[in-house]
């Protein structure tokens, strides 16, 4: 799928170096067909990793897709300069008039904290209503996830005794369910998290499908009865070395920290980390773009 970015945007080298089909606005409008608009609301830190990391993604199908990307204004972000965020990012009130085929929630680093606690909670809150009316569907990832889970269906949070970090082992509940096309019955995904959220109150919601659990993780992959939420408690986002990254960085900040599980060869952290869940996660997105934004969103729907 080709993607229509800017020109300016600091990732797009290493996506064209990588051999992901971007586009600029001038050859995007030569092309007579109707490009799906997807919405990022980019919570995470670090900015343009995830940027990077999404974009790849949503350039491997064959549909144009244009993407906007979207910043809380009632929380200052400390980890990427205000020059890059006015550039290239918009905000909830310049967008809200607007509709979008499909929205991505991403995680965020506040998952200790109670969700009204978080200082832009309420502006969250505003967008996961708004995005009833005006996005076909919503792909919530980590804390977006539990965000959508408490806010939409009153599941809330808890603290695990230690952090899930490493890459486990998940299995499907239904492999003919859509978003599930193509996967193995039992597959793998990284996951970073302190908190986790009931399966036994996910599956007896009624309007929840868990779609995929694992034994040492929990619960992974929800899916709203109506399809208009996905929500995945991990993060199938992230390349090889982001658990590696993670766990070097709380080690620096003297963190009782432990290695992340499954993840270093023989468990040696100078070894290199291997990806074992790029195909699933490519997967993932494919068919969330394809059966739940692309033959689900009305032609004459974005504003």
């Amino acid at each position: 799928m080709p993607i229509k970015i800017p020109k300016e945007l600091p990732v797009r080298e290493i996506l064209k170096k990588e051999k992901v089909f971007v586009m600029d606005e001038e050859r995007a409008f030569s092309q007579d067909i109707r490009p799906l608009h997807i919405l990022i609301l980019n919570l995470m830190p670090e900015k343009e990793r995830t940027e990077l990391q999404l974009l790849r993604l949503l350039g491997d199908t064959p549909l144009q897709v244009n993407v906007t990307f979207m910043h809380t204004a009632t929380h200052e972000s400390k980890n990427v300069s205000k020059t890059h965020l006015d550039t290239f990012y918009t905000t909830f009130e310049e967008i809200r008039h607007r509709r979008f085929d499909g929205l991505i929630i991403t995680g965020a680093p506040v998952e200790q904290m109670a969700f009204e606690d978080v200082n832009y909670w309420q502006e969250m809150t505003d967008i996961m209503n708004w995005s009833k009316e005006n996005v076909t569907s919503v792909l919530h990832i980590c804390w977006g996830a539990q965000a959508a889970l408490y806010h939409h269906y009153g599941i809330d949070k808890f603290d695990l005794p230690r952090k899930c970090s490493g890459v486990y082992t998940h299995t499907l509940s239904d492999p003919t369910v859509k978003l599930a096309r193509g996967f193995n019955d039992v597959f793998s995904a990284p996951h970073s998290r302190n908190t986790a959220v009931s399966i036994e109150e996910i599956e007896s919601h009624p309007e929840l499908l868990l779609l995929a659990t694992s034994e040492d993780a929990g619960a992974f992959i929800i899916l709203s009865q109506d399809e208009k939420h996905v929500m995945i408690t991990g993060h199938l986002e992230y390349d090889a070395e982001t658990l590696g990254e993670e766990y070097a960085r709380d080690l620096n900040k003297g963190l009782d920290i432990e290695m992340p599980e499954n993840y270093f060869p023989d468990n040696d952290p100078t070894k290199q980390p291997l990806n074992t869940w790029r195909s699933h996660t490519h997967l993932l997105f494919s068919n969330w773009l394809n059966y739940y934004v692309y033959q689900e969103t009305p032609y004459e729907w974005v504003l």
